[in-house]
């Protein structure tokens, strides 16, 4: 008969997590457990969730504790309730494979516990091979703490009998290192500690940390407190070398690594320096001067110095620390030279810094902008950012993009305009002003309303909300928009709600004679109709963080085929899509302006929009002429990879086509798609187009420029 393992799983408002967490318990292939949900006083949508998901299993016993004590104290209160023989944690946003307790209680043999991998991931799902066979753990009598560098007690197998026999328990005065105290304690009786690497246990690390933090991204001041009051009552109640050893390494790479960065604002300091002058009075000498001299002279500062001593001391650290990261490379020397010497020096107030989709172009609502105040004679001085230098009217500067220049001007400049965001290591000076424009109304969820992260930057909602909080003003082409904005990026400042700046062209220049010019610019054929196609990227096909790829799913071949006699193809690929893709087998029919600046121009001049998810078909619809949507990976898309603010089948204004058959059907019959679709096509209109009507960059430089003069 095998044992009873008791599965403890303490919970506080992480519902969105808890169906993965559970069902990877339920269904793990070692069937004899119990299931202790230990609800921490969890709001009340958590709590219901909590309660409806207890039906998975008669394993599942729930716990509701009328207030939030912590997890330490939910763990300590799931032991007391545990019938089995062993005790098993599990945070309820991480989830484990199938194998994993079945691994663990077949290698356990006579000993008090073990230990198994745990892995990072960012995913609800993982596609970890577990390996199988004949497992062969290693067995650790000394250095047994190199098992818990990261202080977890997370994946381990205990004997319950061990846990109470020893009194071994988690603290309850702290939130975030609780397992500290536990390991401590528990290590400390073990005499063999055996740890199989193929028992795996997936720790998620939650994407967005600003609304729904973790307890380990909690703040650094909760975070700092915590250890040092872990550690000041650990330190005082533990007597062998090795526990001592242990907590004297974790404090110091906890130091050197959080409590350092922390004191980077000289007012920090103030609140912790008693408590960390007692706390350094604790360590072991022989610990301090196994580091390095920089940390062996703080610390003989806040054991035997003053406060005055330790601050200059600290800031000589900060700086030879920015010295040292400055000289790894040119453009972190020049991160260096942009915050310490740039932004000390004076700044212009008639200088305006631009820069449009990360500096690859001369578009959108920046250059928009920028003209209605170059054509209106504003007394301004211009620098645009740029990967390559471009023909740019008014002659204004061009430096290019993360060059010694760019750092330089965006120092000197009280405006920044842009489309996207800027690096998050730009910190504003005292008087500068942020306007971003963005690009695009939003069909796909956006930042704070994603759920998974499937991007290159698992940071993603973390990096994107430093670096919105600098936005002093953002445009919205909608109410719809600002609606998504406000919640999605967190947005409480001035929004600008006069349309887009870019789509003044679609009201000043949609004649005859303007389309013709930019078709002769272009060097395309006047005598045929044009079709624009213009598809997004997809969040996991990538090369790097913001470098996708991207494969033409559209059969070129059969479009030629059918259509060559009306039509060219104007292929235009988003700004994000690194690869170029090769239609050299298709000239004189498919035109490739990718790297083309100004895609309002090409919606003048083409005659249909083919898009997918792109925000292109919101601009588009300005103009009223027809949309097709190729979605032939809506599903994934959908479903998977971000998700819609709304129902694209009931509300776009066009058809939903899977098939390049399907395109040149719908292309073929584009007057009976128009009648078809001409009803929703005026709900579409009217719910998104109604703000702008020609004068948006005019509104905006009113309210951000002129006013700002004053």
């Amino acid at each position: 008969m095998q044992d009873l393992i008791s599965v403890i799983i303490p919970v506080y408002n992480s519902e969105e997590y808890m169906e993965d967490c559970l069902k990877s318990v339920i269904h793990q292939t070692y069937q004899n457990l119990e299931v202790l949900i230990v609800n921490d006083g969890s709001n009340e949508r958590c709590t219901m969730i909590i309660n409806e998901l207890s039906s998975l299993s008669n394993k599942i016993k729930v716990y509701h504790l009328d207030d939030s004590r912590g997890v330490g104290f939910a763990r300590n209160f799931g032991i007391t309730k545990a019938k089995g023989e062993f005790i098993y944690f599990l945070d309820s946003d991480d989830y484990l494979p199938e194998k994993t307790l079945e691994m663990l209680y077949n290698n356990i043999k006579e000993n008090n516990l073990i230990r198994g991998k745990i892995k990072n991931t960012t995913f609800a799902k993982s596609k970890a091979v577990i390996l199988e066979g004949l497992l062969q753990p290693k067995y650790f009598t000394n250095n047994k703490y190199s098992l818990v560098k990261n202080k977890s007690a997370l994946n381990m197998l205990i004997r319950k009998d061990f846990i109470l026999d020893e009194k071994i328990r988690f603290a309850e005065t702290v939130d975030v290192y609780s397992d500290i105290k536990f390991i401590v304690n528990a290590f400390e009786k073990c005499g063999t500690i055996p740890y199989l690497k193929e028992a795996i246990y997936f720790k998620r690390k939650r994407n967005d940390p600003i609304s729904n933090p973790s307890l380990i991204q909690l703040d650094e001041h909760h975070k700092i407190t915590d250890f040092l009051s872990i550690y000041n009552d650990l330190k005082d109640t533990c007597g062998g070398y090795e526990e001592n050893n242990y907590l004297d390494k974790q404090f110091l790479n906890f130091y050197r690594k959080n409590i350092v960065k922390y004191f980077k604002i000289d007012s920090n300091i103030d609140e912790f320096y008693n408590e960390l002058k007692k706390t350094f009075i604790k360590i072991n000498k022989e610990s301090i001067n196994n580091h390095n001299f920089i940390l062996r002279r703080e610390a003989n500062a806040l054991i035997n110095g003053t406060i005055k001593k330790y601050k200059k001391m600290n800031a000589r650290h900060q700086f030879l620390r920015e010295v040292k990261n400055g000289i790894r490379s040119k453009k972190k020397l020049y991160v260096f030279l942009y915050r310490n010497i740039f932004v000390k020096t004076k700044m212009k107030k008639n200088l305006v810094f631009f820069e449009s989709f990360l500096g690859k172009s001369y578009s959108d609502n920046p250059k928009y902008i920028y003209e209605y105040m170059l054509h209106n004679n504003l007394d301004y001085k211009y620098v645009w950012s740029v990967r390559e230098k471009k023909a740019i009217p008014g002659n204004p500067i061009q430096v290019k993009r993360f060059s010694l220049r760019y750092f330089y001007y965006l120092a000197k400049s009280k405006y920044w305009v842009s489309n996207s965001r800027l690096p998050k290591y730009l910190d504003k000076r005292e008087g500068n002003i942020y306007l971003q424009t963005w690009h695009g109304t939003p069909l796909k969820t956006l930042v704070f309303d994603i759920k998974d992260i499937y991007s290159a930057d698992p940071n993603y909602k973390k990096n994107f909300y430093i670096q919105s909080r600098r936005w002093d003003y953002l445009n919205s082409p909608n109410q719809y928009s600002s609606d998504i904005f406000k919640s999605a990026f967190k947005y409480d400042k001035k929004m600008l709600e006069f349309g887009y700046p870019r789509n003044d062209i679609l009201y000043q220049r949609n004649n005859v004679d303007e389309i013709r010019k930019i078709k002769d610019k272009l060097g395309i054929p006047i005598d045929k109709k044009a079709i624009l196609y213009a598809p997004t990227w997809r969040d996991d096909e990538f090369f790097s963080r913001g470098n996708y790829k991207f494969t033409l799913k559209l059969e070129l071949d059969k479009m030629q085929q059918n259509l060559d006699s009306e039509y060219i193809i104007l292929l235009r690929t988003h700004y994000h899509i690194a690869n170029q893709l090769d239609v050299s087998d298709h000239t004189g029919f498919v035109y490739d302006f990718s790297l083309y600046d100004d895609i309002a121009e090409l919606y003048l001049i083409s005659d249909i929009l083919i898009t997918d998810y792109s925000s292109v078909f919101f601009d588009y619809a300005h103009l009223k002429r027809p949309i097709l949507f190729y979605t032939y990976d809506i599903k994934k898309y959908r479903d998977q990879l971000r998700g819609f603010y709304f129902n694209m089948e009931e509300q776009v204004p066009g058809p939903l086509l899977l098939t390049t058959d399907e395109v040149i059907d719908a292309i073929s019959n584009i007057k009976k798609i128009g009648n078809k679709y001409k009803d929703k096509y005026e709900t579409f209109y009217n719910k998104f187009c109604v703000w702008d009507n020609g004068n948006a960059a005019e509104n905006t430089v009113k309210t951000v420029f002129v006013e700002n003069q004053k």
